[in-house]
């Protein structure tokens, strides 16, 4: 109660703030990588960390994290038994709140998929199928549909975990079964293209789609419970296809494409692995293996690049560094637990899943570097998912039903 009386006091006695100079419109930020533009950020916290802004204990249970837009924060969750999308103010003031379909509320219940955001469009993808499209600035929705409905395809077994993306006209979603993915005209929620499906009409990962230039071809992946599927992101044309798999089945962190390859890292006994890529006469591309690293297997809370290595958690809860080109591991530490990882001005911001603790490491490809550390001000149970986003000089942190935002500037 105490912690949540804190919460509720710093909303009270917050001074005016900067207004947004900058967007994060979508899971992972614009290009997929989890890099905040932001410069100029503390290199170190005090004891209890930063400055707490603000809090929000209303938005209901959930594991997706913010985008932003046009000085306006979006986020969803679970509230009056509905999937809701809610828009608050830069200085956490709800300016509305609508519905996507019924909640999710069985085993680990809450949303998932990040919102994301084009224009003054809003699109929202529920554990349950339910694709929306709501204006940015007064929460009405224009369009509507159950794409599992439509298409006669089950759920998976922890329900939807990932965000739409937006390419050129269109939104993109995986789907499983018929077709790999679909994508949707953006205005009006009508199917423009439709994926082959992955082998065996497999079910769909969770994994929000990653585009990347290569070759003139704006690429697309995404994956199935058993496969990496290439497509061409214009027309749904299947560009490679990889096998992917480990003891579950279950794949949730996005690639990294760098220099004409590609990583991909899985957890559930799996492993990480760098692919080269080349384009073959008929347009379509081949991954040829380089690497494999069965030690750094990221199970989800994704992965950031910085410089020549990637850094991240194991399923065994170790964070670890790994050259991204050799394979070579720069460490394996544990102790601290699995935990969700963004990037920001030379520093990486790290959220643990089990213990609500908030890192603030330097990436070093041979130590792992803790400068900085706090605990989240609440008592609310269930796991640390969200990812950390920094922008405009505001940290933004999620669990559960709360909605934290520091002064990192």
């Amino acid at each position: 109660m105490l912690r949540q009386l804190l919460c509720t006091l710093a909303i009270a006695i917050t001074s005016s703030s900067p207004l947004f100079s900058a967007d994060w419109t979508s899971f992972r930020g614009p290009d997929g990588n989890s890099k905040s533009p932001d410069t100029g950020l503390l290199k170190k916290w005090d004891a209890g960390g930063p400055k707490l802004l603000w809090c929000i204990d209303s938005i209901g249970m959930g594991y997706s994290n913010v985008a932003i837009s046009g000085g306006r924060i979006y986020i969803n969750g679970n509230a009056e038994e509905r999937s809701m999308v809610f828009c608050f103010d830069k200085d956490g003031k709800e300016i509305w709140r609508k519905e996507n379909g019924p909640a999710h509320t069985g085993r680990w219940p809450g949303t998932r998929g990040t919102l994301t955001i084009d224009g003054d469009d809003v699109y929202d993808i529920s554990p349950l199928g339910e694709t929306a499209c709501f204006d940015a600035k007064t929460g009405d929705k224009k369009w509507s549909r159950n794409i599992l409905k439509d298409y006669g395809v089950k759920l998976p077994m922890w329900h939807l975990g990932y965000a739409v993306v937006t390419v050129g006209d269109n939104v993109i979603s995986p789907l499983g079964g018929p077709h790999c993915a679909i994508a949707m005209d953006k205005k009006t929620g009508k199917t423009t293209w439709e994926a082959p499906p992955a082998v065996g009409n497999a079910e769909t990962a969770y994994t929000t789609p990653y585009l990347f230039d290569f070759e003139e071809i704006r690429v697309v992946v995404v994956m199935s419970n058993v496969t990496v599927e290439g497509l061409d992101s214009n027309t749904g044309k299947r560009l490679f296809t990889i096998p992917w798999t480990n003891s579950r089945s279950c794949h949730c962190t996005m690639p990294v494409y760098h220099d004409g390859h590609l990583f991909l890292t899985t957890g559930y006994e799996g492993r990480s692995q760098l692919f080269k890529l080349a384009k073959n006469p008929d347009g379509t591309i081949k991954p040829t293996e380089v690497w494999t690293e069965p030690r750094f297997d990221n199970q989800h809370g994704g992965v950031v690049l910085v410089g020549d290595h990637v850094y991240g958690t194991s399923h065994k809860g170790q964070w670890c560094s790994i050259n991204f080109m050799t394979g070579e591991v720069g460490y394996i530490v544990g102790g601290v637990g699995s935990g969700s990882v963004h990037y920001a001005d030379g520093m990486i911001y790290g959220l643990t899943e089990k213990n609500k603790t908030v890192l603030l490491i330097k990436p070093e490809p041979k130590e792992f570097s803790v400068v900085s550390r706090f605990e989240l001000p609440n008592d609310a149970d269930g796991m640390s998912w969200a990812h950390p986003v920094v922008l405009d000089g505001r940290l933004y942190l999620r669990h559960a039903q709360y909605l934290y935002c520091y002064e990192v500037k």
